[in-house]
């Protein structure tokens, strides 16, 4: 029986990662994000359906929610692949910059939750949001994105506790510096992207597929005993020191 997803920031770099693997799987997807052009295209590429919407408003992600339930009689897993990118020490930060980081990381995340709690009771499922290795390291001028995204993983732990009697398990993967659209500026510069490899302990820069699979793997059924974790898939950053 197909599996049915909802994936918000659906044709970003790590979200149209996800949602190829997915769709290979035959999965029933509804695709959500902002730019109904880039969605639509993802959808002509896929297959499944589009909502445009503001990931940090709460009621139009519970109206996605709702929408998916419509279309495919249940939501099995939902995966929140939004967020941004925004590299500034605290006193070069605009108060517009950091509610926009809020909301973009923070707040559309607590947006998934909440309507995943509210449409999934009856049968559970998985809900995967995504944090960063900059939430549990301390990495200079990531202010802004690591207090964002170290919220997201409180949020994570306590939704699942909230709603483990309801057989939603909600899960963490923090990933380090990945290719994706959102770094592509900051790649560009050839010594900066080698010394961004080098502070990973495998020596590379991550793939948007490196993530994707966790996320898949997260969002499957079989995984049904796993719950309240931050997966770090980010080539050792957090963790560990290689010996170079």
């Amino acid at each position: 029986m197909s599996q049915s997803y909802v994936v918000f920031g659906a044709y970003g770099g790590i979200g149209s990662a996800l949602c190829r693997r997915l769709a290979k799987k035959g999965a029933h997807l509804l695709l959500a994000g902002r730019d109904e052009e880039r969605l639509a295209s993802l959808a002509e590429e896929l297959g499944g359906e589009t909502f445009c919407l503001d990931a940090s408003n709460l009621r139009q992600v519970e109206s996605c929610m709702k929408r998916a339930v419509d279309l495919h009689g249940d939501v099995n897993g939902v995966a929140n692949c939004v967020g941004s990118l925004l590299l500034k020490p605290a006193h070069l930060l605009s108060e517009e910059e950091w509610d926009a980081t809020v909301a973009a990381n923070l707040k559309s995340a607590f947006a998934v939750v909440r309507a995943a709690a509210i449409t999934m009771t009856q049968n559970g499922g998985s809900v995967v949001l995504l944090s960063t290795a900059a939430a549990r390291i301390g990495l200079a001028n990531h202010e802004a994105i690591s207090a964002a995204k170290a919220g997201l993983e409180g949020l994570a732990l306590a939704a699942s506790a909230s709603y483990a009697s309801k057989g939603i398990r909600v899960n963490c993967v923090a990933p380090g510096m990945t290719r994706t659209p959102l770094t592509a500026k900051l790649l560009q510069n050839e010594m900066m992207a080698k010394a961004s490899a080098g502070m990973h302990a495998l020596g590379r820069i991550g793939e948007p597929d490196d993530v994707a699979s966790a996320i898949e793997w997260l969002l499957d059924p079989e995984q049904s005993w796993v719950t309240g974790q931050v997966i770090g898939v980010d080539g050792g950053l957090s963790r560990i020191r290689s010996r170079s």
